[in-house]
């Protein structure tokens, strides 16, 4: 059974024109979101200040970038 991560609680930093976003980890650090990930969190655009939650592969990359819980 693999392993359950934490979910990571974020505000987006910055939303750029491809579709990808910045956000900023509750934590401090920045994370680059690929516009595919934004997509599959079911937003069109994510706007700066917007809190959301982001899911990660194990490789640990960002899939999705859901509403927050």
């Amino acid at each position: 059974m693999p392993e359950e991560q934490a979910a990571e609680q974020a505000t987006v930093s910055a939303h750029h024109d491809d579709g990808s976003a910045t956000v900023l980890r509750d934590d401090g650090v920045l994370v680059d979101v690929p516009a595919p990930a934004v997509a599959a969190g079911g937003w069109r655009v994510l706007r700066p200040g917007q809190r959301v939650t982001l899911d990660r592969a194990p490789d640990g990359t960002v899939t999705a970038a859901r509403r927050p819980v």
